[in-house]
């Protein structure tokens, strides 16, 4: 989609002052596209699992493995305490039923599958979404600003969401992979008239995603705050903060059960 630019009369000069704020947003725009097309080919070809440790806002700690049958954690804190032997045996008491239970298995698969899916459909958004503008630069890094596009046409309620934020979006120089996609919604987003659901004005999110190994980058910190209302002011919420660390790699071909043992060694 090509961004308009605004002709100030026919004077020469306002025409190379209008040609050159058109290439600026330009080379902004094929930052961000060289930024999706990097990531969406390192998450064709990477079929990695990770062990690492998940610390949320209020104390709570875990463990968690990946396989390539699905997730299991382990508690190490709750609320800043250590993890009771009560709580860690009812963990390990669903563990086990997890591991036993095949359907389970595939519906975890499926969710994570669905969530893939429209993390993806949203990366390729991102260059129409949004009017980019580079904010700064440094020899690691470029800072983008951006804005809704008011030609963005939203194709399901995800997007329109997504395109009512403003933010800043940092890539990383060397290998144009996303390091930090923050940003706020400008104004609500409603369905129905309000009726159905209202996403309120304010609400915020943050992602930071970093190098966790020489050919790998993952999620390292989320930070989610919506507020609104759906299905006739029924309250909805989703407030997350979390941090990722102590990332290793899983062995390829590493069961459930061997990810028990991994899990309670590591949690000791």
């Amino acid at each position: 989609m090509k961004l308009s630019t605004k002709l100030w009369g026919g004077m020469l000069c306002a025409m190379l002052v209008a040609h050159g704020h058109g290439a600026q947003a330009q080379t902004s725009k094929q930052i961000v596209q060289q930024a999706v097309n990097a990531e969406l080919a390192a998450n064709h070809d990477d079929n990695s699992h990770w062990r690492y440790l998940r610390t949320e806002a209020g104390g709570n700690s875990m463990i968690i493995v990946e396989t390539e049958n699905g997730a299991i954690s382990r508690h190490i804190q709750i609320n800043g305490k250590p993890a009771s032997a009560e709580t860690l045996a009812e963990e390990d008491q669903r563990t086990q039923k997890f591991i036993h239970d095949p359907a389970e298995q595939s519906k975890q698969r499926a969710n994570g599958s669905h969530d893939d899916k429209s993390a993806v459909e949203l990366l390729n958004l991102l260059p129409q979404a949004f009017v980019w503008k580079v904010e700064n630069e440094t020899p690691e890094a470029t800072t983008l600003h951006f804005d809704p596009d008011p030609n963005f046409h939203p194709p399901d309620m995800e997007a329109r969401v997504m395109g009512q934020m403003s933010g800043t979006m940092v890539v990383d120089r060397k290998q144009h992979r996303i390091r930090t996609f923050k940003g706020s919604l400008l104004s609500d987003v409603t369905i129905g008239f309000g009726l159905l659901a209202r996403i309120k004005q304010g609400s915020t999110f943050d992602v930071e995603r970093r190098q966790v190994s020489p050919a790998y980058w993952e999620i390292t910190e989320t930070h989610v705050h919506i507020s609104g209302h759906a299905l006739f002011f029924k309250t909805i919420g989703q407030q997350e903060d979390e941090v990722k660390t102590e990332f290793t790699l899983v062995p390829l071909g590493t069961t459930l059960e061997q990810a028990v043992g991994l899990l309670k060694a590591e949690a000791k």
